[in-house]
């Protein structure tokens, strides 16, 4: 009786640590078919990864040439067809300057299509650089600055707000039939525009959004109708502004209309 239990108990003390069995081919057949497929997709992939025949570039080609592009690229098209990066070759392209944007694709079974789009500058940044009209800085020494162009200058690590402030100024002035030939800021931070007609606008360094809001909806349609009489506006007060007539006093007091006086010369310019 006692070697029966014994040996129920050695019987059940195995049974424990017993492994289900597998057969072998089921383990190794879906490795050896795997390691088919990928060989077999690298094979034709290498078969197909023919050398780039040809190349197609598209853009305007004001600033900059179909050639200066094929040159930038030159290495990246040393690849395959298909092993060819896109995203390089974009960025590639993009980092010449005057170039704003850049699509490239395949056409099977040997050619490259690429269009470029040329920065279009909308204002000059101090001497030389030049902003696009996202008010960002494509071109830090130009060779030639178009005259037309406006021309914004203030600290450099400010550029952005002050092409942002320019751009948002220049739309809102175009009802009007108003432009802007300079925003400046100096190294306070105070700002100062000068219109196309020579007109000085003088905001200030505090307030500025209220006082830009106040000079859009006043003091515009009286330079709109009395430009060649007006020398410059300071809209550096609390609640007002002042006008500076070329052939008068500061303020319009004779020549100006009863709601124009009401809003000029008040107090607290900063």
């Amino acid at each position: 009786m006692t070697r029966k239990q014994a040996k129920r108990r050695k019987a059940r003390k195995d049974s424990r640590f017993q492994l289900p069995s597998i057969p072998l081919a089921r383990i190794i057949t879906p490795l050896v078919a795997g390691g088919i497929i990928f060989l077999a997709y690298q094979f034709s992939a290498t078969l197909l990864d023919r050398p780039i025949r040809s190349l197609t570039i598209e853009g305007p080609f004001q600033r900059v040439s179909a050639l200066q592009v094929e040159e930038s690229i030159a290495d990246a098209l040393s690849e395959g067809f298909l092993s060819a990066n896109l995203s390089e070759i974009q960025q590639l392209i993009v980092a010449l300057p005057w170039i704003d944007q850049a699509n490239v694709v395949r056409r099977w079974p040997s050619r490259l299509e690429i269009s470029v789009t040329e920065q279009v500058p909308a204002a000059c940044w101090g001497e030389s650089g030049l902003l696009n009209t996202r008010g960002e800085l494509f071109v830090s020494n130009a060779r030639h600055i178009p005259a037309e162009l406006p021309r914004l200058s203030g600290p450099s690590d400010r550029s952005a707000e002050i092409a942002k402030r320019y751009l948002a100024v220049r739309e809102q002035l175009i009802p009007f039939g108003l432009g802007l030939r300079q925003v400046h800021m100096d190294a306070r931070g105070a700002w100062e525009m000068t219109l196309q007609n020579g007109v000085v606008i003088r905001f200030g360094r505090r307030q500025v959004n209220q006082r830009t809001d106040l000079f859009l909806d006043v003091v515009a349609k009286i330079i709109t109708n009395r430009a060649a009489e007006i020398d410059y506006v300071d809209m550096r007060y609390s609640n007002g502004f002042t006008i500076g007539w070329k052939n008068g006093p500061q303020t319009p007091a004779k020549n100006a209309k009863k709601e124009d006086r009401e809003m000029m010369a008040l107090r607290g310019a900063d």
